[in-house]
């Protein structure tokens, strides 16, 4: 995959606090992970709850429960991140 790939993060409403609603502060290490790697990120929300879908070129070549991805930080030691941008390198 070139280094410049866009990817699509799709993303759901999870709960927190009592309150469902979309959020981004959990692929914010992701995003930093992608963006590290040269990839351009872009955010579109979905209705499906705790999703996070990983889209290139079109295809879906990642999806996790939003809960899994650690809160915030450069997603350097979180390993579901680390998961997610090996998909996406090796993505055709």
């Amino acid at each position: 995959m070139p280094t410049n790939a866009r990817v699509t993060l799709r993303y759901g409403p999870y709960e927190s606090n009592g309150v469902v609603q979309h959020r981004t502060f959990r692929l914010q290490g992701l995003q930093a992970a992608l963006r590290a790697r040269g990839h351009q990120c872009v955010l579109e929300e979905t209705r499906e709850r705790n999703m996070v879908e990983l889209v290139v070129n079109g295809e879906m070549i990642f999806t996790c429960n939003i809960k899994q991805l650690e809160f915030g930080g450069d997603g350097k030691l979180d390993p579901v991140c680390k998961e997610a941008v090996t998909a996406v390198e090796n993505a055709q």
